[in-house]
């Protein structure tokens, strides 16, 4: 999907709070003019695939109605306790033609049962609730924050698990797939899709899709070792890169002046999408409902930036010619001399990933130049270097896990 969006927006939008404590009123949740549509056509224009919203997150507050609590949209001053931001998002995402997806924090500091076998049914009984009432939901993110301080009905103690067993994430996977078979399990170990180890969106320069997944633990796995992923690992299991699009995840007006450049948002797409990653970048509605003018309009820049740098390929109509010898070459002759300088490479993954090096010259100024090297291609890989004019460049493949599988070549200006 190379770029998706997280909507962070919760009670925590109306407190000017990072992570709430869980005491918190669902009399202040009231959006004035909430519109999952402009969120969703926002999405679109970023050339973004899919959307996934904070259905509950830490301190416990539902955006849905749902039966299992009182801490929920269904208390709240908001159409008069009968909104469902979650069947609001959902359609909006279908209307849009993008995938829907769902956060559900496993920790609660609301929650009076937070910390015992009683809570983990009503965790459950959330997800069926989420994975049942609102259609196909492509993808359910589990973060790894787990126990802490916390309001937990009104004992305001601190509450510690042992995050590798309290969970019993095995049991819970395997209700996900009964009630979702096709969803995308987010977590640091997967099964889906992994954290890339950072919340800058950047991948590794080397970043395997594959991994040993019975080596990671929600929320106890090495950030290094996921930032790059394992050549030996035995689960496919990609890195999915997030980001906010501000400094905090969720909306503070004293932030308005504080979204993130296109210059930046440029570099980490180049570090994620260009990196055999996914981009999931954070977009946090405000109190009224809607995504600030000043994120739509560099959402839109950000867009206007991919579609129109990969416009056109300058390679469409070159002749391509293979040698797998030693050192699997391909040889790329232009029509004519061309500028450009940006590379992307593709390998056809379905037959996995297996290029561990790679180098690209160019017949340039009357010479053989080396414009660029790297390690691992993946899905997709796109190389910047300062602009080269030539008509036949070399990819040179010396080392890789069993035969190359090249499926894409772009050259770009």
């Amino acid at each position: 999907m190379e770029v998706i969006g997280f909507i962070h927006f919760s009670i925590n939008t109306f407190t000017d709070k990072e992570w709430g404590y869980g005491d918190e009123s669902p009399a202040l949740f009231n959006p004035s003019g909430l519109d999952a549509e402009q969120w969703a056509r926002t999405a679109k224009e970023a050339c973004m695939k899919q959307l996934i919203l904070t259905a509950k997150h830490h301190d416990g507050f539902c955006l849905w109605p749902s039966v299992h609590t009182e801490h929920s949209v269904k208390n709240s001053p908001w159409k008069n306790g009968k909104g469902d931001v979650v069947r609001a998002f959902v359609d909006a995402c279908a209307k849009y033609g993008l995938k829907a997806g769902l956060y559900l924090s496993p920790w609660d500091r609301n929650h009076p049962a937070y910390g015992t076998k009683e809570y983990l049914t009503y965790y459950r009984n959330q997800l069926i609730e989420l994975l049942s009432s609102y259609g196909e939901i492509s993808e359910i993110w589990f973060d790894g924050a787990n126990g802490g301080d916390g309001y937990y009905g009104g004992a305001n103690e601190i509450r510690k698990i042992d995050r590798e067993t309290y969970y019993d994430w095995d049991s819970t996977f395997k209700l996900v797939y009964k009630l979702q078979p096709d969803i995308i399990i987010f977590s640091d170990a997967g099964p889906g899709c992994r954290w890339i180890g950072n919340e800058h969106g950047i991948a590794g320069e080397t970043n395997w899709s594959t991994i040993k997944g019975d080596s990671l633990i929600i929320g106890a796995s090495k950030q290094e070792y996921l930032n790059t992923g394992d050549p030996n690992g035995d689960d496919w299991i990609p890195g999915e890169c997030d980001v906010s699009i501000r400094p905090g995840w969720f909306y503070h007006a004293s932030q308005d002046n504080e979204v993130k450049s296109l210059e930046k948002l440029k570099e980490i797409y180049y570090g994620s999408v260009g990196r055999n990653g996914v981009l999931l970048l954070n977009i946090p509605p405000d109190k009224r409902g809607l995504i600030h003018e000043n994120d739509v309009a560099r959402l839109r820049e950000f867009g206007q930036f991919i579609q129109n740098t990969f416009d056109e390929n300058l390679a469409e109509d070159a002749f391509i010619a293979i040698e797998e010898n030693s050192v699997y070459t391909i040889n790329i002759q232009l029509p004519e001399v061309r500028s450009f300088n940006l590379l992307v490479l593709g390998e056809d993954i379905a037959n996995g990933q297996k290029v561990k090096a790679f180098s690209i010259e160019a017949f340039y100024n009357n010479d053989w130049v080396t414009i660029t090297e790297g390690t691992t291609i993946g899905y997709k890989r796109i190389l910047q270097f300062d602009t080269v004019q030539s008509s036949h460049i070399i990819i040179r493949i010396p080392d890789s896990k069993g035969d190359p599988r090249i499926k894409t070549i772009g050259l770009y200006h």
